[in-house]
């Protein structure tokens, strides 16, 4: 197995040091052809615009619309949440991946000083996650085909549609690293 970060910006060695953790491959993802022979890619959280404008740039957007057509497993955290998005809400002219039937609204619990973190359940875990915050993306409307897999306040922070996962919190911030785990296990090797 082979796990793609999308490494133009953000929280990229974050997620590959988790990753690594649990003894899997990763490939740094700076081009379109880094794409070929992964089993998943992982859109980090960052700076949303800018991610956008650089994927656009390296021709990357196309070319993971065209990766998750094939199969393969995406999971966007915050910034990479937006990136996954089919709408977003309050900057809907900013270019997106429309993978996850969802309307996201960008840095809707607040600014850096608003961040915050708390304890979260999450469907299928015994025990409650650690979840960190950082300008955070609010998941605004979702379609019924996508499911929540965690909740805040009423608001769904972790979702997945088919083979696509949104967590709008940062879970490579944690040393808990159940979150990369169910992606690989439920994502990434449910081919």
């Amino acid at each position: 197995m082979n796990i793609g970060i999308l490494a133009v910006q953000g929280a990229f060695r974050e997620h590959k040091q988790a990753f690594e953790d649990l003894g899997t491959k990763v490939t740094e993802v700076r081009l379109a052809n880094q794409l070929e022979n992964l089993d998943a890619l992982v859109i980090p959280g960052g700076e949303s615009s800018t991610m956008a404008k650089l994927m656009k740039n390296y021709g990357l957007d196309i070319a993971i619309q065209e990766f998750y057509k094939s199969g393969a497993a995406i999971w966007g955290t915050c910034a990479g949440a937006i990136a996954v998005a089919k709408e977003i809400a309050d900057y809907p002219e900013q270019a997106k991946l429309s993978l996850i039937d969802m309307t996201v609204e960008r840095n809707s619990y607040g600014r850096q000083i608003a961040s915050f973190e708390t304890d979260i359940k999450i469907e299928g875990f015994k025990k409650e996650f650690h979840a960190i915050f950082i300008r955070a993306p609010r998941i605004v409307q979702l379609s019924k085909d996508v499911k929540v897999l965690a909740s805040y306040k009423s608001d769904p922070i972790m979702v997945v549609q088919n083979k696509v996962m949104a967590t709008v919190f940062h879970p490579e911030l944690t040393q808990d690293r159940r979150i990369h785990e169910y992606f690989i296990e439920n994502l990434v090797k449910n081919k």
